[in-house]
């Protein structure tokens, strides 16, 4: 059952009604569903396994000792001709898997069997800008809802048996050059998404929509200087700057065009009630062009999901000029210290360094570099704040452009979107980087609405002949990489660990892995055909344990990489969604 994204006969949906409902049990997820999967093992209905985004699983059935045993036991393809940067992460809720594929389509399937259920493909617009692949990384679900953003910048909410549309909200003006590829955060029935389109020039914002019928909430825009509102009887209500004061950390008129989108999604930490959201690069590349801070670009920001004020913020990368953004997920986890349980919250920036926070206020506990070369600061100070070396910043352009430096890391960061995970059992957080510098150099560049605006030009290089990705566990309490695995390749998917001490990711050679959590060995791999920059999740139905994970060769490596896109050429796009379970008289018994 395929729907387009607008009108369907009267006839043909109900069809599609009565079929699906005969074949799909009521369901409804709830606030409570959403706060506790974190802590349930037999459905996933939140981004991250969690409202955290920790990607911990307390699932052990499979384990060390017979993940050697793990088969496919079914794959759907998401078939058609648009089989490239399948970046999405599952969702199950009673026996039924929700993804999204590229050019902002949705799938519902049996999990039991792969079986189509529905099929929802928005209808596109010529005059789409997305800045790095026509990808979307997963669903929301909430109530009887199946909500996710697209590519010409919209919110639809689906209804779950059928795919039909129940309402659909326009977020920003895809002309403009916003997009959204992220996934929904769902809070206290608020459906809660920034943007992307740093690339064009774009206001980045945070809003939050009514869950039931799409109706704004509240605004909160991320560059300084512009106002955030909340909703209240139909009108806008204005509560405050962002920022303070319009120009105060940009100079002349730039902020109004100041980039600084949140186009990675946030987390939720419920012990603080607060929205924890990475924002990007400032517009233009060109830093020499806005001097100051630039707020609130590359910075992490903490939000009160009633009214979206900003309680906090910090930035990793203030004056960004390289592209290092900070949208990368800040995770909360709780550890002991001198016998207190510290409320922390970590993130792998772009930039190359690791950060812990103080999830309550925002203050800089300690960081460090995660990957092993980085040119353009010396280290961070005791704020956090970064150490510049001056003449690894790309030159002013004159009539000509600017002078070439050779930065370590490249644009695409030490880590990109990928998301990490954290291990509850380990106390380890296990980091998707690469290893890569870049040639960048700035150019004269003045704003168009929805034309590129980076003033600046770039080729990647790999530093290594032998790989490019690094697969690393690292402790957040002292800085130590614990352990290390080379790909050949850089690493694009997402990291999941589970309670029987492992660490699954893919790469784009193909491979779904499976690790030992503690010292790094690989017990398992199974190759999917395409290559893997989705995320892997693990759930149990009918007493059995399954991995799931999206195939399909794509993202932003292929279109930016310059030599390191080389590396990649001859990689085949996909797009599969492969599943995999323990043979029953494979499960070792629970000890």
């Amino acid at each position: 059952m395929k729907h387009s994204g607008l009108r369907k006969p009267f006839a043909l949906t109900a069809l599609c009604a009565s079929i699906a409902l005969s074949s799909v049990s009521a369901w409804a997820v709830t606030e409570q569903d959403i706060l506790n999967d974190a802590k349930t093992t037999h459905q996933i209905v939140t981004n991250g396994l969690g409202l955290q985004g920790q990607r911990y699983s307390p699932l052990d059935t499979l384990n060390t000792e017979n993940v050697t045993q793990l088969r496919p036991v079914w794959g759907f393809s998401l078939g058609g001709e648009k089989q490239r940067g399948q970046e999405s992460q599952p969702m199950i809720k009673d026996g039924v898997m929700y993804v999204t594929g590229s050019y902002s389509r949705v799938f519902a399937m049996d999990a039991r069997t792969g079986k189509e259920i529905w099929q929802y493909d928005a209808r596109l617009p010529d005059g789409i800008m997305p800045c790095c692949d026509v990808i979307n990384r997963g669903v929301a679900l909430y109530d009887d809802l199946v909500i996710f953003g697209t590519l010409d910048a919209k919110l639809v909410a689906l209804n779950k048996d059928t795919g039909k549309v129940v309402w659909r909200k326009t977020v920003a003006d895809y002309k403009a050059g916003y997009s959204i590829t992220a996934v929904p955060t769902i809070v206290k029935g608020k459906v809660i998404t920034g943007v992307a389109g740093g690339e064009f020039g774009v206001v980045g914002k945070i809003e939050a929509f009514d869950a039931k019928n799409g109706e704004l909430i509240w605004s909160r825009p991320t560059v300084e200087g512009h106002m955030g509102f909340v909703m209240k009887d139909g009108k806008k209500v204005e509560n405050g700057i962002s920022g303070g004061e319009a120009g105060k950390t940009w100079p002349g008129d730039l902020w109004k065009t100041g980039g600084a989108a949140p186009w990675l999604g946030g987390t939720y930490d419920p012990d603080t009630d607060t929205l924890l959201f990475g924002t990007g690069n400032p517009a233009p590349w060109n830093s020499h062009l806005r001097p100051g801070d630039n707020l609130y670009s590359s910075s992490r920001l903490a939000l009160n999901p009633d009214d979206g004020s900003i309680k906090w913020h910090f930035q990793s990368t203030p004056h960004d000029g390289w592209d290092f953004d900070g949208v990368n997920e800040l995770i909360p986890f709780d550890y002991k210290e001198g016998g207190k349980t510290i409320k922390a919250a970590a993130t792998a920036d772009r930039n190359g360094f690791f950060y812990v926070l103080d999830r309550t206020n925002g203050k800089f506990i300690r960081g460090f570099p995660f990957v092993d070369k980085i040119t353009w600061a010396k280290g961070l100070d005791k704020n956090g704040r970064p150490i510049y070396v001056d003449d690894n910043r790309p030159g002013a352009p004159g009539a000509e452009k600017g002078k070439s430096v050779f930065v370590a890391p490249a644009f695409l960061g030490a880590k990109n979107w990928m998301p990490m995970a954290y291990s509850q059992d380990t106390g380890l957080f296990y980091v998707p980087s690469n290893e890569w510098g870049m040639d960048i150099w700035n150019e004269d560049v003045a704003y168009k609405k929805g034309a590129a605006y980076l003033g600046a030009g770039f080729t990647i290089k790999p530093l290594n002949e032998e790989y490019i990705g690094v697969l690393r566990a690292i402790d957040p309490k002292t800085g130590k990489e614990v352990w290390r695995y080379k790909n050949y390749s850089p690493l694009w998917g997402g990291v999941l660990t589970t309670k029987g001490n492992l660490v699954f990711t893919g790469n784009p050679e193909g491979y779904l892995m499976a690790f030992d959590a503690k010292t790094g060995k690989k017990l398992y791999e199974f190759n999917t055909g395409s290559g893997i920059v989705g995320s892997p999740v693990t759930w149990e139905m009918d007493g059995e344990q399954y991995v799931s994970v999206l195939s399909g060769w794509g993202g932003a490596v292929p279109l930016w990489g310059g030599e390191v896109a080389k590396r990649v050429k001859d990689f085949n796009q996909g797009g599969m969604v492969w599943t995999f379970k323990l043979p029953k008289d494979q499960v070792v018994a629970k000890r």
